[in-house]
């Protein structure tokens, strides 16, 4: 089980009380933090990942259900959604989470065949889990709400490689045409951006960048709080970023399509550098 899980502590509600979800990368971090949110709400929850034993693990505490899922075959997806209509006959909610940060460095050497593995997960996952929750929502004739994983990466330059940058500007796109098609059917497409959250990818690459082996959770957390965060001394966590999943997948945000919800302590909207310059008055 994801060894944050114990830690946290969501009220439980019924915001999402009989509804059927699935979570892509849902056996660790961010997908994790949300599978266990979606069923304190109410939900019946399906994992899809690569990561069978803590999966399985989640997926027996929450009452949900496991499927080994690798998003970049498009038949595990496929499997993935025809698991939810077996087990509960209709499906509700996809969460299009899972990712891998892949190649780094210039892109003047840029290897091409790291850039396609990256691609072959980080957005053709993401068009099968809408190609196949697509179809399982407009048969099922009541609406749904599709989550997809972005990044602040695709806010704001530099903050990732080339790669994953790319794979993320180009969900950003990928959400607001299907959000087009698909809302005739009541089908809401979504996107979220998270920043700075100490996910097993954010970690290994301050870990790299910083070099230490050692680094905690907590200390990636305070970095962001106080380099990369509008609300100095606030990080992100990966509860930050599952409330923000539950509420687009709940009815709470039931006029909100083609939208993508930032969660980054408003650090790729404004700059805090000069933030003193307001303390001044100045005089024509």
């Amino acid at each position: 089980m994801d060894p944050n899980a114990s830690s946290r502590r969501f009220p439980s509600s019924n915001r999402l009380k009989g509804k059927v979800a699935i979570v892509t990368g849902g056996a660790r971090g961010i997908g994790a933090a949300t599978a266990e949110l979606f069923a304190k709400n109410g939900a019946y929850v399906v994992i899809a990942d690569i990561l069978d034993e803590l999966g399985t693990k989640l997926a027996d505490s929450i009452g949900g259900r496991y499927i080994h899922c690798d998003v970049s075959k498009e038949k595990d997806v496929e499997s993935a959604v025809q698991l939810a209509l077996a087990w509960k006959g209709k499906l509700d909610i996809m969460f299009n989470n899972a990712g891998i940060g892949g190649p780094g460095g210039s892109i003047s050497n840029l290897n091409m065949e790291d850039v396609r593995d990256l691609l072959s997960i980080n957005l053709f996952g993401i068009i099968h889990g809408i190609k196949y929750a697509s179809r399982a929502m407009i048969a099922g004739k009541n609406g749904g709400s599709i989550i997809c994983s972005s990044s602040s990466a695709a806010i704001m330059g530099g903050l990732a490689s080339h790669a994953y940058t790319a794979s993320k500007n180009a969900i950003l796109g990928l959400a607001k045409t299907t959000a087009c098609e698909l809302g005739v059917h009541g089908i809401r497409v979504n996107c979220i951006s998270p920043h700075g959250v100490p996910s097993e990818m954010l970690m290994a690459a301050y870990r790299i960048c910083l070099g230490r082996d050692d680094l905690t959770p907590e200390e990636v957390t305070q970095i962001v709080g106080e380099r990369a965060s509008l609300l100095r001394g606030r990080g992100g966590s990966m509860e930050d970023v599952a409330q923000a999943v539950l509420f687009l997948a709940s009815d709470d945000s039931g006029f909100i399509t083609a939208h993508n919800l930032v969660i980054d302590g408003g650090y790729t909207s404004a700059c805090s550098h000069l933030s003193s310059i307001y303390t001044f008055s100045f005089q024509g």
